[in-house]
């Protein structure tokens, strides 16, 4: 793979000649699936076509054409996102993922540095394309069941994302460049059965750079420790409130702790603050206030507790505690934002992304919010640039009789209940192509 991590001109297609290890299949709890590594990923990348498109009235935006057959334009060598990392220590990723996963390595020269996906993501990807078409004929002749059938196209596209991103997880010492994938969403209320999903999840990806995403809902913040004292890396998702969010961080420190490992440096996590989702909700609570102090106040909450966010971030990775654990090579859980995509077409389009900018944090951003900040982004470290500003509106959200814990609960229920219909409906549009194939018999 090429040289990314921090020079002018990355070429992530210089060296892609190396392939997979081989992958046996796993010894397994029944309710889960053992995997084998298909195709050499290797000749697909030396056969396939960078599929992507600039649009002509930007100054090198990307856009993704997943699973086409053909495409224009050549890879971009500098961007400002190479800025962002290299000025102010913020990982753009991206957060999509579909076939033929060589869709990113014109990204990867933009200056991504890592990947994100979920349930809805998967669904729009697999049901949408004939790209899967294949692997999921073999998958279903060989005698899988539609759910195995899903976890298996599913786990490949995240190992040949992981195989696009090992560059720069090795150039930063396991500080960036990973993929993240979720356990099913199915799990939100079950303690030990996200534990065991995480379990096997990352051992049937087995890749160093991938992250294991588990919600923060209450019953999944003690699978977080636990499976950070495994030694396994996680993406924390479904972050909404600053409550749950420190409950997150000491998730995180327990497991360290807990661990009992002398060198913590390969366990990392991020932890996932929502943002444009929070306005969406407290958009419409000012809007039903009516008064002009609501109305003032619409489009500023997200940003606000996201600084608020940061703060506390700041707080709890220092001190004796912290400082014990970075003897042992501990690193910190860095904030990433998340749902960074402007639902209201009256604001800014880079609105989650350019006032978050700090240092030791990742953006996370689908399609629109990426080619935005490519095309006119600024690069200035704003995370924390009026602090007092941001607690004085989050004050005022409470005054209006906005309860943030309230807020938070309902976001993330509507979250994990999104997540958990995009699954559903993808086992359905599956269980459709199969019956359509005439792969299963009744």
């Amino acid at each position: 793979m090429a040289t990314i991590s921090r020079l002018s001109n990355p070429n992530p297609s210089s060296s892609l000649s190396s392939s997979f290890k081989t992958r046996s299949s796993s010894s397994l709890p029944k309710s889960y699936i053992g995997f084998k590594t298909t195709k050499s990923f290797n000749t697909k990348l030396s056969s396939s076509i960078l599929n992507f498109q600039r649009n002509q009235p930007s100054r090198g935006s990307l856009l993704v054409k997943c699973s086409q057959a053909s495409g224009n334009g050549t890879p971009i060598k500098r961007t400002v996102l190479h800025d962002l990392y290299e000025k102010e220590g913020q990982s753009p990723w991206y957060d999509n993922l579909c076939r033929p996963v060589t869709d990113l390595l014109p990204l990867i020269a933009s200056g991504v540095r890592g990947v994100t996906s979920n349930p809805a993501i998967f669904q729009k990807a697999i049901s949408s394309s004939d790209a899967y078409n294949d692997q999921f004929r073999e998958l279903v002749q060989s005698g899988k069941d539609i759910e195995s059938a899903y976890w298996e196209l599913v786990v490949k596209d995240i190992q040949d994302a992981c195989k696009l991103f090992e560059t720069i997880y090795d150039q930063t010492d396991g500080g960036d460049g990973y993929v993240s994938v979720e356990v099913s969403p199915r799990l939100a209320d079950d303690t030990n059965g996200t534990v065991e999903a995480a379990k096997w999840l990352y051992k049937v990806v087995d890749r160093s750079n991938v992250y294991i995403k588990i919600p923060a809902t209450a019953p999944c913040v003690p699978s977080i420790k636990e499976v950070i004292s495994l030694g396994i890396s996680v993406n924390v998702t479904l972050i909404f409130s600053l409550v749950r969010y420190e409950a997150v961080i000491d998730a995180y420190l327990d497991g360290l702790e807990a661990s009992g490992l002398s060198d913590l440096s390969r366990v990392t996590s991020v932890a996932s603050f929502f943002v444009s989702r929070v306005d969406t909700l407290i958009d419409k609570m000012l809007e039903k206030i009516g008064t002009p102090e609501a109305l003032d106040l619409r489009g500023k909450a997200a940003v606000a507790q996201a600084a608020l966010a940061y703060k506390l971030y700041q707080k709890k990775f220092s001190g004796p505690r912290w400082e014990a654990l970075v003897k042992k090579g501990a690193k910190k859980q860095r904030l990433l934002w998340a749902s960074t995509s402007v639902k209201n077409p009256a604001y800014s389009d880079t609105l989650y992304v350019a006032p978050l900018i700090g240092p030791d944090t990742v953006s996370t951003m689908p399609d629109q919010a990426l080619q935005a900040f490519i095309d006119h982004g600024a690069v200035a470290r704003t995370i924390d640039s009026n602090v007092s500003e941001a607690e004085g509106i989050y004050s005022a959200l409470e005054k209006l009789g906005i309860d943030w814990s309230n807020v938070g609960a309902q976001l993330e229920l509507e979250g994990v209940d999104s997540f958990k219909k995009s699954f559903d409906s993808l086992l359905d549009t599956l269980q459709e192509k199969a019956n359509s194939l005439k792969l299963v018999s009744h």
